[in-house]
């Protein structure tokens, strides 16, 4: 099943190293960062899952609830958990879901047989509190992910949600963002500050405070 931007993402209920998870019910209304990794106990694996606990404070400063996935066993989870705190000098608090049935890798689309094998790739998506799918990405599995880049595109989502607004091109927190087009410039003067027309198809503001 493909999902798509603007989709619910699905329910699940599967065990994890947290205990049951019944999906919907745990994100509550929360913000989601639901990712994949191919397997338990490979090198790429361990540094990615240690990295997402190095930055558990900027996931709560978020309001984000992360949430890792493989199709191994919550016993094979838990035994390698100390490995990944070890290496990275932090705490693996958040859940890693046990999918040795492919279940929720399928429903999510995360296995990719040109990948070689049917464990998962490196799947990302971002969902928001009313449940919605909000950005996907997907790596090969020999590519470990940049979280600094999911926590911005968080970020940006968030800055969208509350300035009704666009970001550009390496757009950082406190950074200008793009007006919509459907926003006049004369309603934009009032809607944001520091407004500069470039074209009339591309302006830039701050966001009030």
């Amino acid at each position: 099943m493909a999902l798509h931007l603007g989709d619910k993402a699905p329910d699940f209920t599967a065990e994890s190293t947290a205990g049951t998870i019944n999906f919907h019910e745990w994100a509550k209304d929360s913000w989601v960062v639901l990712f994949s990794h191919p397997a338990d106990f490979t090198p790429v694996c361990t540094t990615e899952l240690g990295r997402v606990g190095q930055l558990a404070q900027k996931w709560a400063d978020r309001g984000v609830k992360p949430i890792a996935l493989s199709v191994d066993s919550v016993e094979d989870h838990n035994t390698w958990k100390p490995d990944i705190e070890e290496f990275s000098a932090t705490s693996v608090d958040y859940p890693i879901i046990a999918d040795p049935d492919k279940t929720v890798a399928e429903l999510y689309d995360m296995i990719h047989p040109g990948q070689g094998d049917t464990s998962s790739v490196r799947s990302v998506f971002i969902i928001d509190p009313a449940g919605t799918i909000r950005l996907t990405m997907t790596y090969p599995k020999s590519t470990g992910r940049n979280f600094d880049e999911i926590l911005r595109c968080v970020d940006a989502l968030q800055e969208a949600d509350r300035g009704a607004c666009a970001t550009p091109v390496d757009w950082q927190p406190g950074d200008k963002v793009i007006v919509p087009p459907t926003v006049s410039t004369e309603e934009a003067r009032e809607r944001f500050d520091d407004v500069v027309e470039i074209k009339p198809y591309l302006r830039t503001a701050r966001v009030r405070g």
